[in-house]
């Protein structure tokens, strides 16, 4: 089977089947993306090769574990990825790397160097900007909370030490943000669907 034009569900058939055709045309499609959230979080060009060498690692053995009923699969890569760049940067004692510019110019990074493809960067340009459209909705305590925890890869313990807020009041404010962000993208796919 050609697995390049193939879509995200069918690709991920394959790896579930173990067809190592299938796991490398996984990594040719989003290593350039889980490479640059690496790198932003660990500001380490080894480091975030060595993240990316893992996040595939991961998908092969635990491809049973995705659901693309519960995200897109990008987004289920990134969060491998942010969850093993927090955990290195744990390790080392460190906190992610900051780059100047805002949420928004991260995301636009991001996106760039996701694909060369003209209709999945359309795709990922239209889904960022509805993520934007959804984050400026958000009252501003619930939108930084969102931005510590996972742009500075805090924990909420860490985000209510940093706000020098109860860690109650964080918890309330990411489920808050989290709910509201989903009905959010929720009205729009059915908007643009």
């Amino acid at each position: 089977m050609q697995y390049d034009e193939a879509p995200d569900e069918v690709l991920m058939e394959g790896v579930r089947r173990g067809d190592g055709r299938a796991i490398a045309a996984l990594y040719d499609r989003y290593n350039r993306l889980v490479y640059s959230l690496g790198y932003r979080m660990l500001g380490d060009r080894e480091a975030a090769e060595e993240l990316v060498q893992e996040v595939f690692l991961r998908a092969w053995r635990q491809a049973h574990t995705y659901q693309p009923s519960l995200g897109r699969l990008s987004t289920w890569l990134l969060g491998i990825a942010r969850n093993l760049a927090v955990d290195e940067l744990r390790r080392r004692g460190s906190r992610p790397q900051r780059t100047d510019g805002d949420v928004e110019e991260q995301l636009e990074h991001i996106a760039s160097t996701s694909t060369d493809e003209p209709a999945e960067q359309l795709a990922i340009s239209t889904r960022r900007e509805e993520v934007l459209r959804a984050l400026d909705e958000l009252p501003p305590p619930q939108r930084e909370v969102m931005e510590l925890a996972y742009y500075g890869g805090l924990t909420q313990s860490e985000i209510a030490e940093r706000l020098n807020q109860p860690l109650g009041t964080v918890k309330t404010r990411m489920r808050l943000a989290t709910q509201k962000l989903r009905e959010l993208l929720r009205e729009m796919d059915q908007v643009s669907g």
